[in-house]
């Protein structure tokens, strides 16, 4: 009997420290990062006066669950990356007052910038009303040093900067990198939940640089391998920047697998006379042989001229209204697309605090009003669908939190 009751004890204590591991097994799952896939996202060590605020609940379409998971983890911290050279800072500021409107958890933003535009920058970021929602780090442009200029005069100043980022910001672990002429018409948040959709083996989303194969650059120019059927735009590009560094991609180069920073100059010595686009190029060239590394966006999240001025081509925008407009080809700053410069102008007039419906969504709409003789200015609609919606959700928000 004594014997027996020995056993009947051994057993009972194995039971209690499985069901302790058990518990602390599914502790440890609960505990898991946004980011998709087996993976679990590294922590952003704490930065130095950082500011944190609580995220407010509220109504949204992108992303299943988006506010559940943000009442569980209210402070996390959304990363963007710009690049900036030459006449850009008052276009990257216009982004980042884009940015700051309508987003709800905090954000922090990492502004890569020609040295003589510093100065500028901390002057006007000082000056936007924060309420303690948004911090900034500013960086110098750097390339690696045995070929920074060849780096440096590949397509626009300063554009390959961005094939460097998950080489520089180590410590970050997830990013959004956008041009510095995107213009965002909802929350960035909603972007940002796209991170929970990738699955085990994706490490990027962009969105097709065409939608219409017959108008395609690539499919019908290119002379080197690109991604899927019309390439991939890299204005907008959300990066697990934690995988990027991790993966070892294949490639045409050799049989051997190269890490992201192995890969960059030997792509660039041997496509760069075939390259147009610089390091969009090289990009559509590394997701051509690692297709399963890409989470593709919808159209209405790169909204481009090239989506109206040849009739309208992304169906989604004409359904749900665009997401993040962008305006490249200097069509912010010339008379040849209307629509795109009346969204820029109305945006970098808006006053922080002013009311959103009275002092930038009517006085815009009567402008895109004036833009119907344009291919793009026939479908102005879609240009302020979703800020009308945005800005509906955000006073929504604000009286919920009252």
């Amino acid at each position: 009997m004594r014997r027996l009751a020995r056993v009947a004890l051994l057993c009972l204590g194995c039971a209690v420290c499985s069901l302790l591991y058990g518990l602390s097994q599914l502790a440890l799952s609960l505990e898991q990062e946004p980011g998709g896939g087996r993976e679990r996202q590294a922590r952003e060590p704490a930065t130095p006066g950082a500011r944190r605020q609580a995220g407010s609940a509220g109504r949204g379409e992108a992303g299943t669950g988006r506010y559940d998971y943000m009442k569980t983890h209210p402070s996390e911290k959304m990363h963007l990356a710009v690049v900036a050279c030459g006449e850009r800072l008052e276009e990257t500021v216009t982004m980042l007052r884009s940015a700051i409107i309508f987003s709800i958890k905090p954000l922090h933003f990492h502004i890569f910038a020609e040295d003589q535009l510093h100065e500028s920058f901390k002057d006007i970021l000082e000056e936007f009303p924060y309420e303690g929602k948004v911090n900034y780090t500013l960086y110098p442009i750097t390339f690696p040093s045995e070929s920074a200029a060849e780096w440096k005069k590949l397509f626009k100043p300063c554009a390959s900067q961005r094939l460097f980022l998950p080489l520089i910001l180590k410590n970050v672990d997830s990013l959004l990198y956008v041009d510095t002429d995107i213009l965002f018409l909802r929350p960035v948040d909603d972007i940002w939940s796209f991170l929970r959709k990738f699955n085990s083996t994706q490490i990027a989303a962009m969105a097709p640089e065409h939608e219409e194969p017959r108008i395609g650059w690539y499919n019908r120019f290119a002379r080197h391998p690109y991604y899927g059927v019309t390439g991939i735009n890299s204005g907008v590009m959300l990066m697990n920047m934690t995988r990027i560094r991790r993966k070892y991609f294949k490639n045409d180069m050799t049989p051997v697998r190269l890490q992201w920073g192995e890969i960059l100059m030997p792509l660039l010595k041997k496509y760069k006379l075939n390259i147009t686009w610089g390091d969009q190029d090289l990009l559509n060239i590394m997701f051509f042989h690692n297709p399963e590394s890409l989470y593709v966006f919808p159209c209405q999240w790169n909204y481009r001229p090239d989506h109206c001025i040849y009739g309208s081509n992304c169906k989604a925008a004409e359904e749900e209204g665009i997401f993040i407009l962008h305006g490249n080809r200097g069509v912010y700053h010339d008379d040849k697309q209307p629509t795109f410069r009346a969204v820029y102008e109305a945006i970098k007039n808006y006053s922080f605090g002013d009311d959103l419906v009275h002092s930038l969504l009517q006085p815009l709409e009567r402008e895109l009003q004036k833009t119907t003789h344009t291919y793009c200015g026939r479908v102005y609609k879609v240009f302020i669908k979703q800020l009308t919606k945005s800005i509906r959700d955000l006073y929504a928000r604000r009286s919920k939190g009252r």
